[in-house]
C-alpha cells in the first residue's frame, strides 16, 4: 500500500533545525577557485563518463501533471513544459494549488526508468531533483515545498535506489533557480525567467537567505542516497552567475568534500572560463578551466565539429519539450536518435537523451519505443561507441561518421555510396563488419579501399570495424 501523506512538522521546528544545520555547515566565508585539480586525477575521476557515451535525462514534477494545460486550455504544442508557471506568469501559490493534486507518482515507477534505461543501453541517469518551479522530490529538513510533505515519500531515494540496483551511475539535476522560495530575489537575478505575477510582490527579497536555503537542499542530496556520480547544475545568466549569484565555490567544494569522485556541469557559471560566450542554449565553446566544471553543456544541439580538448554532453529532448505534455507531438524517430549518439561520439561527445515522464512516472509510450530501438542496436554495434574517441579524419568521402579505439576504426554508414567504394586515406589493414564477416579490400595509393555489397545490413547504420595491419 502507498503510504499516506504525513503532518508536515511546525514551521518552527523546520526553522530550527534549518539554522541548525547552517552553523553546523556553512563556512564563514565564501570559498575561492580551487586550485587547478592535477590532470591524472580529474583523468581518473573521468574515466567511466568517457567510456559512456549514452545517458537518459529525466524532466518530472509538478508541471508533469498539468501536461502542458492550464486552466482548461493548451498552453502550446511545442516548447519546453517544464516552464509552464512561467510561461502562464502565475504566482506560486496559484500554480501549487493547480499542480499539486495532479501530482500522483504509482508504486514502482523508479523500477521501469532503470529497466529502460538499462534496455536503452545507457550507462547514467540524470533526473531533476527540483526544477525551476522549486519543487524538490525529495524529503527535504528546509522547507515543505517537497514530495516528502506532499506524498509521505522520498522520490531521490526510490529513483536512486533503482538505479543503483540496475548498476547505472546516479546523476542528480538541481535548479539553482526557485521560483517558490519567498527569498529568492528575482530582482537581482538578471537574465533569468521569474513568472510575471510573481514578480509583482512589493516586498524586498534577501537573497542570501534563498542562498543558504540552496546550500542546505544540495548538502540532503549529496548526504544522504550514497554514491552519487554526477551533479548537473541549472542554471546562470550572464549577468547573475557565480559566488554572486550561488555562492558557487563554495557549493563545489562542499559537493567535492561529501562526493570526492563527483562529475559537475559547467551552467553554476556562465562566463568565457566556464565554457559559454553567451546566453543561447549554442554559445559555447572550447574554452573551458575546469575549476569552473568538469563538461560543457551545448543543448539539443550537436556542436558541427564537436568541442575538441574539453569533456562535452549534448542534452536534447525526443520531441520539444523537457517536462511531459500532452500535446507535443514533434517526436524525433528512433533513426534520428540512433544517429544522434553515432555523430556526437564520432566528434568526442556524450549524449544524453531526455524522457519526461507522466504525472504519475509512467514514461509515455513514444519515448519507451525509441529508446528500445536506440538499446536493440547498441547490443548489435555496443564497442563502436562505448570508450571511443572521435573520429580521427576532417571529412569522409560517405554519407557517415567514424569513431575510434586505439588503432582501430567503426565506420558508420547511413547510405552506400553510389561508386560502392569507401576510400579511406593513409591507412591499411582489414575491415569486417561489426557483427562478423570480412569485406573486400585493396590498398592503392596510400588509401584502403573497402568494397561494399549492394545492400547494406543495417539500413540506420551499418558499422565496419577497420583493423590496422
Amino acid at each position: 500500500m502507498m503510504p499516506g501523506p504525513r503532518r508536515p512538522p511546525s514551521e518552527v521546528m523546520k526553522r530550527a533545525l534549518f539554522a541548525l544545520t547552517l552553523f553546523m555547515s556553512a563556512p564563514l566565508l565564501a570559498a575561492p577557485a580551487a586550485a587547478a585539480e592535477p590532470e591524472s586525477s580529474r583523468d581518473a575521476r573521468m574515466a567511466w563518463w568517457r567510456e559512456a557515451r549514452f545517458g537518459m535525462f529525466v524532466h518530472w514534477g509538478l508541471y508533469s501533471g498539468l501536461a502542458g494545460t492550464w486552466d482548461g486550455k493548451k498552453v502550446a504544442d511545442r516548447g519546453g513544459m517544464e516552464w509552464l508557471q512561467s510561461i502562464v506568469g502565475a504566482d506560486t501559490e496559484t500554480y501549487a494549488r493547480a499542480a499539486k493534486p495532479k501530482f500522483r507518482p504509482k508504486p514502482g515507477f523508479a523500477k521501469e526508468w532503470a529497466k529502460l534505461a538499462k534496455e536503452a543501453g545507457c550507462q547514467y541517469v540524470v533526473f531533476t531533483t527540483k526544477h525551476h518551479e522549486g519543487f524538490a522530490l525529495h524529503d527535504s529538513k528546509a522547507g515543505d515545498y517537497d514530495a516528502g510533505d506532499l506524498l509521505g515519500r522520498d522520490l531521490v531515494k526510490e529513483i536512486t535506489d533503482a538505479l543503483h540496483a540496475e548498476g547505472l551511475k546516479v546523476g542528480f539535476y538541481h535548479s539553482v533557480i526557485d521560483w517558490h522560495h519567498p527569498e529568492y530575489d528575482f530582482t537581482k537575478a538578471k537574465g533569468l525567467p521569474y513568472p510575471e505575477n510573481g514578480s509583482k510582490d512589493p516586498r524586498k527579497r534577501d537573497h542570501a537567505k534563498y542562498v543558504d536555503f540552496l546550500h542546505q537542499q544540495v548538502d540532503e542530496l549529496i548526504s544522504n542516497y550514497g554514491k552519487v556520480d554526477v551533479l548537473w547544475w541549472d542554471y546562470s545568466s550572464t549577468e547573475f552567475d557565480g559566488d554572486e549569484a550561488w555562492r558557487a565555490f563554495d557549493l563545489i567544494a562542499r559537493v567535492r568534500e561529501k562526493q570526492p569522485g563527483i562529475i559537475m556541469n559547467n551552467r553554476l557559471f556562465r562566463r568565457p572560463e566556464a565554457g559559454f560566450t553567451g546566453m543561447s542554449t549554442r554559445d559555447v565553446s572550447n574554452k573551458m578551466d575546469s575549476r569552473y566544471g568538469d563538461f560543457v553543456t551545448p543543448e539539443n544541439h550537436i556542436p558541427p565539429t564537436g568541442l575538441p580538448g574539453v569533456d562535452w554532453e549534448t542534452c536534447m529532448t525526443m520531441n520539444t519539450s523537457w517536462g511531459y505534455s500532452e500535446h507535443d507531438h514533434a517526436w524525433k524517430s528512433s533513426d534520428q536518435i540512433i544517429r544522434n549518439l553515432i555523430d556526437i561520439a564520432s566528434k568526442g561527445g556524450n549524449y544524453l537523451i531526455n524522457v519526461g515522464p507522466m504525472a504519475d512516472g509512467a514514461i509515455p509510450p513514444e519515448s519507451v519505443v525509441r529508446m528500445q530501438a536506440v538499446g536493440a542496436w547498441l547490443a548489435m554495434h555496443d564497442e563502436s561507441i562505448r570508450g571511443t574517441t572521435a573520429s580521427p579524419f576532417e571529412k569522409l568521402d560517405f554519407d557517415g561518421r567514424c569513431t575510434a579505439k586505439g588503432k582501430t576504426l567503426f565506420l558508420h554508414v547511413f547510405q552506400r555510396p553510389e561508386s560502392g567504394i569507401i576510400e579511406l586515406p593513409g591507412r591499411q589493414g582489414r575491415a569486417v563488419w561489426s557483427g562478423g564477416g570480412e569485406l573486400k579490400t585493396e590498398q592503392g595509393n596510400g588509401s584502403l579501399r573497402i568494397h561494399l555489397p549492394a545492400v547494406l545490413p543495417d539500413p540506420v547504420a551499418s558499422v565496419i570495424r577497420v583493423e590496422e595491419a
